[in-house]
C-alpha cells in the first residue's frame, strides 16, 4: 500500500512538473527548479539586477521567455566556432597582407 502511494505522488509530481512547463510566468520557485539555482541564490541575483525579474506588491515574477533567453547570454563559443571566426575575420582584412 505504501509502495502504491509512493508511485501515484511521483505520478502527480510528474504531472505537475509538465503543467509547469506550459506556464509563461513563473515565482521564485519554479525558477528555482526550472534553472537549478537555489531560492537565495535568485534572491541575490534579482538585488543586484543580475536576472530579469519583476516585482508585484513583495513578490517576485518571471518570464519564462526571458529566464530562458538569460540562460543562453552568455554561451561560450566551441572551438570550431571560434576558428570559423578567425578565418572569416582574416579573409574580410586581407589576411597575411596587411601584416597580420
Amino acid at each position: 500500500m505504501d509502495e502504491m502511494l509512493i508511485r501515484i505522488d511521483e505520478r502527480l509530481n510528474n504531472i505537475l512538473d509538465l503543467l509547469s512547463i506550459h506556464k509563461t510566468v513563473l515565482n521564485i520557485n519554479e525558477v528555482s527548479q526550472l534553472i537549478g539555482l537555489s531560492k537565495s541564490t535568485i534572491y541575490k541575483l534579482t538585488c543586484s539586477g543580475g536576472i530579469p525579474h519583476f516585482k508585484k506588491s513583495k513578490h517576485l515574477y518571471f518570464d519564462k521567455v526571458e529566464i530562458e533567453a538569460w540562460l543562453k547570454s552568455d554561451k561560450v563559443k566551441t572551438k570550431k566556432e571560434v576558428e570559423r571566426e578567425a578565418l572569416s575575420y582574416i579573409t574580410k582584412k586581407g589576411g597575411v597582407k596587411n601584416g597580420i
